[in-house]
């Protein structure tokens, strides 16, 4: 056990999870969590962590602004699979290291997509709300089966997402900026360009890093190119969907149906969008699943002590 390093934990969950906490203070034993459950950004958050020498971050914000007030700090464990809440190219500025391990919550992702592309293809949420509301009508929905699956993204979650689909015998196309050609050839995916991804799946489902590249890369162009039968599934980031443009297809019935567990601001406040029938909304449960949950955490323990300046 490391008695003289002080480590922060600023996650809600992992500092409520008592598995975690133990496996934790196993190493260490100066540990201060977050068990007031705050939301922590800019000045809390640098209060937060002052005095620490490592952290366990989460969905909080660390910026050049919060690093450079924190000369202390030495050591970030990330909790979860997204780095786009940190600025790396101000940890390798300033020497910092990062512990971070891609893909380890990517099942708790998968699943949930797979319950969104059924639930919105049998119309379940609006067959929820009309027996709420006293009706009794049978909506009458499709396969998932056979449909063909567009894969934005194929890395650790994508490539997962393929292997469960083959049991749903869909034809999968894939769009990613690197090329996975054995991985392909294996499972029997068609690496096409985006736009011909967009035209020609019955769903499409997100599952990309938000950075400069990829922020608003469904905007109203590219969503008018989905078929009026398609499902949208956003279960990655916020900010990669223009959600007015998407607002007013999903109203207008040129999108059958979409399903986000991720906004560009959070919790979202759109109650237009979010009361549509075909619309289907989760507060980031992605990662939310126990299993997944001790996985990221046990991740971010092993990102104290196992970690490197990040490569920009």
């Amino acid at each position: 056990m490391n008695n003289s390093v002080k480590v922060a934990v600023c996650s809600r969950s992992f500092s409520r999870n008592p598995i975690l906490r133990a496996e934790l203070l196993q190493r260490y034993q100066q540990v201060t969590f977050n068990d007031e459950g705050r939301e922590l950004s800019g000045d809390s958050l640098v209060e937060f962590l002052r005095g620490h020498d490592k952290a366990i971050t989460a969905l909080e914000v660390v910026d050049a602004s919060v690093l450079s007030r924190l000369p202390e700090l030495k050591v970030i464990g990330k909790y979860g699979v997204g780095v786009d809440m940190i600025d790396l190219g101000a940890m390798r500025a300033l020497g910092k290291r990062l512990g971070w391990t891609g893909g380890v919550n990517r099942r708790s992702v998968t699943e949930l997509v797979l319950s969104f592309a059924i639930a919105m293809l049998r119309h379940v949420p609006a067959a929820y709300r009309e027996v709420l509301a006293g009706g009794w009508r049978q909506h009458i929905g499709g396969y998932l089966t056979g449909r063909t699956v567009g894969i934005v993204g194929c890395g650790h979650i994508g490539k997962d997402l393929v292997s469960l689909l083959k049991a749903f015998e869909c034809p999968i196309l894939a769009n990613d900026i690197l090329d996975f050609p054995d991985f392909y050839a294996a499972f029997d995916v068609e690496a096409v360009d985006l736009d011909t991804l967009l035209r020609r799946s019955d769903v499409v489902t997100l599952h990309v890093p938000l950075n400069s590249s990829t922020r608003g890369m469904l905007d109203a162009r590219r969503l008018a190119l989905l078929k009026p039968t398609a499902v949208l599934i956003n279960a990655a980031r916020g900010g990669l969907v223009d959600e007015i443009a998407l607002k007013h297809m999903l109203r207008a019935n040129r999108l059958a149906a979409a399903a986000f567990d991720v906004f560009a601001v959070e919790p979202p406040s759109d109650q237009e969008l979010l009361s549509l029938p075909n619309f289907l909304v989760t507060p980031h449960i992605g990662g939310s699943a126990h299993e997944a949950i001790l996985a990221m955490g046990r991740a971010a323990i092993r990102g104290l002590d196992e970690n490197a300046v990040p490569d920009v």
